[in-house]
């Protein structure tokens, strides 16, 4: 076995952490410093809180102790309830009650897993340690620790180090509402619309300005194409200033049917290089319930942003995951479900779960709709 026994965190230690939870009531920023110190308990190589809609196979890291960034996005998008070992019985286990990987299948099967050879492998890692802190109607909160291949197996020692944390965990959750969903989601998705490289601004109805990412801001700092005036979106050139408040005002409207083929409008002043905003309207979905009461994306397209990637389109307009805007693009060019997989690298059943969270996302049922969808959207799914 590799690695030492480790030791029961000392009474001290589990005392100040505790202590460390409550802090986070009133000052939420300090969960990642939570998950650090938990991860040093217990000699793990990292720990995440996690919040799931009971409804849904993915779950979002609302706090974590430091690992690559790259590396957790790809767990969150590419992995879910049925493929990450151990998590489902964690899921339908008992509350207060932490469930280790090795605990549930062997070495030798975990290993096989293709979880195992694709992700947890390369970096270094041996298993996970699941506790359930949280079972709601509507939301499911998970604390997970997970080991470095160096290390013994997650002991019995350190399962009960884990259920003493659980119920603070909880207290502190509903005191403070410190994972509440829509912060966290709110969070995750002003971070993402940051760093996309094209400049994104999300309007109400008349226009008024309830985001810009970074992309927008920096563009209205060098006053154009696009401009902020008194919290309204305008552009520099007058003679299509009027003509992108009604585009946007049509993308309010138009919600329900998607009219969704948006609107390309030429927006730079003469003599200036080219630039086209495309005003698509928002579904009743993330955007609009984090940047309510925004009903319109407009995406800038220049020569020097380019044009936006399709997958920042539909994660925009849809909330999609990367993975489920790389399914939606492979459908809705109208390639079947099985070539699709091949092209993507997933199997049949990865991209059936996709495409059920795809049609609960983009309000469709069929394969079809989503063909539609995508040739209504139009020009900016178009390559460049």
């Amino acid at each position: 076995m590799p690695g030492g026994v480790m030791e029961r965190p000392s009474t001290e230690v589990l005392s100040s952490i505790i202590g460390d939870i409550y802090d986070c009531v009133l000052n939420p920023d300090g969960w990642a410093g939570v998950m650090t110190r938990i991860t040093e308990a217990v000699d793990a190589a990292y720990t995440t809180i996690a919040l799931a809609s009971t409804d849904g196979n993915h779950g979002r890291f609302a706090a974590q102790s430091p690992w690559d960034p790259e590396r957790m996005r790809a767990l969150q998008d590419d992995y879910d309830f049925d493929t990450i070992p151990g998590l489902k019985a964690a899921v339908v286990g008992d509350v207060d009650t932490p469930v280790a990987t090795l605990s549930q299948m062997s070495e030798a099967e975990l290993q096989q897993t293709p979880f195992f050879q694709n992700w947890a492998k390369p970096q270094g890692l041996r298993e996970g340690c699941i506790t359930k802190f949280v079972h709601t109607s509507d939301r499911i909160g998970l604390m997970g620790c997970t080991t470095r291949a160096t290390r013994a197996v997650i002991s019995a020692e350190d399962q009960r180090f884990l259920a003493l944390l659980s119920p603070h965990l909880r207290r502190a959750s509903l005191i403070g509402d410190l994972l509440d969903q829509t912060r966290v989601t709110a969070n995750l998705y002003r971070h993402a619309l940051d760093h996309l490289a094209v400049p994104v601004v999300l309007t109400g109805a008349n226009g008024a300005i309830l985001h810009a990412n970074g992309a927008a801001d920096r563009m209205f700092s060098a006053q154009g194409p696009i401009l902020s005036r008194k919290g309204l979106l305008q552009v520099q050139n007058p003679a299509v200033a009027r003509a992108l408040l009604d585009a946007i005002a049509n993308a309010a409207s138009a919600d329900a049917s998607l009219g969704a083929r948006g609107i390309g409008l030429p927006i730079s002043a003469p003599g200036l290089p080219p630039a086209v905003a495309y005003v698509l309207p928002l579904t009743e979905g993330t955007a609009r319930a984090v940047f309510r009461p925004a009903c319109a994306a407009v995406f800038v397209s220049t020569t020097t942003s380019a044009s936006p990637l399709p997958e920042a389109v539909l994660t925009t307009l849809f909330d999609l995951t990367p993975a489920e805007a790389r399914v939606l693009l492979r459908i809705g060019s109208g390639l079947s479900a099985s070539k699709s997989a091949l092209s993507l690298g997933i199997g049949e059943n990865t991209l059936k779960t996709h495409l059920n969270r795809i049609f609960a996302k983009t309000g469709t049922r069929r394969q079809a709709d989503l063909v539609k969808l995508v040739s209504d959207i139009g020009t900016p799914l178009a390559a460049d």
